[in-house]
């Protein structure tokens, strides 16, 4: 008898749970069924609208380092509506608790993220002074590169060895930057050694016409090559062409190799360290 009344109460405790989870189910399913579109269909939205914007903007040839930075800040701006609209449309949470929820997780982020927040700013302040855009060829924090692109919060440099370097972009702003690509022009510094026995005036013209036929050396400013130093077993020449600074590496390392080249044609010797180790028998 007992049994049968444990049974009973079980089967109507498990209609009552039934009955319960059909009514929430009529209730929010549809709620959560639209929500879900709401994400799927919005973020798909925010791809579409960053991709046609980009397209406007490379149209009306806005600054390409302007456009990235643009349109990475709208796109995160535009998810976190998304996000916000599927929130409220659970109606999980009431308009008002979801404005004070908003404000305090704004604030517990912004104190979580204050190094974030400053590469932000930093952002900013790039896109306002402009110290380099996308394509110069820089040099900070240690890295030497071309600029790749210009983030919210870092900067990608494109290093000679194709290495990517993320620099965060609070650093970039606060820190030293060397800008080879402002003039459009960059000097490719080169140090030649030949033997004391060579004749100088020979050695230069050699050296010019070496840079003078390399279609990467500019011809204005003209490349020279000058007298340095007089070093203990060198004379050393100092080798400058001029080029574009896209094409600095191809230049540095053609000039060196073209430059010994010719040097060997001509007889002429490109010393290296040696000693004369003289013995003197000493006799009791």
């Amino acid at each position: 008898m007992l049994l049968q009344t444990n049974t009973s109460t079980i089967n109507t405790l498990l209609e009552d749970y039934s009955k319960t989870a059909i009514i929430w189910a009529k209730d929010f399913a549809p709620k959560i069924l639209m929500a879900i579109a709401i994400l799927i269909i919005g973020f798909w939205l925010v791809k579409v609208v960053n991709k046609v914007l980009g397209k406007l903007m490379k149209r009306f040839k806005v600054d390409e380092t302007l456009m990235h930075f643009s349109l990475d800040l709208l796109k995160m701006i535009m998810k976190f509506g998304v996000v916000l609209a599927t929130i409220m449309k659970l109606g999980i949470v009431k308009e008002s608790m979801l404005v004070a929820a908003i404000g305090a997780m704004a604030f517990a982020i912004g104190m979580a993220l204050q190094g974030s927040l400053g590469n932000f700013a930093g952002g900013a302040i790039i896109m306002i002074f402009k110290p380099f855009k996308v394509g110069d060829l820089v040099e900070t924090q240690g890295v030497f590169g071309e600029v790749q692109e210009i983030q919210i919060f870092n900067t990608k440099i494109l290093t000679p060895s194709n290495k990517t370097a993320f620099i965060p972009n609070g650093a970039l702003s606060n820190g030293n930057v060397i800008n080879y690509s402002t003039k459009g022009q960059f000097r490719v510094d080169l140090t030649i050694g030949i033997s004391y026995n060579a004749n100088i005036k020979e050695a230069k013209k050699i050296l010019l016409e070496v840079m003078d036929r390399d279609p990467n050396v500019l011809k204005n400013p003209a490349p020279t090559v000058n007298v340095t130093e007089l070093a203990d077993s060198a004379v050393n020449l100092a080798v400058r062409p001029w080029t574009k600074p896209v094409k600095y590496w191809d230049v540095y390392f053609d000039t060196l190799e073209e430059c010994k080249i010719a040097l060997d044609k001509a007889n002429i010797e490109i010393p290296f360290p040696q000693r004369d180790v003289h013995v003197f028998e000493h006799k009791k």
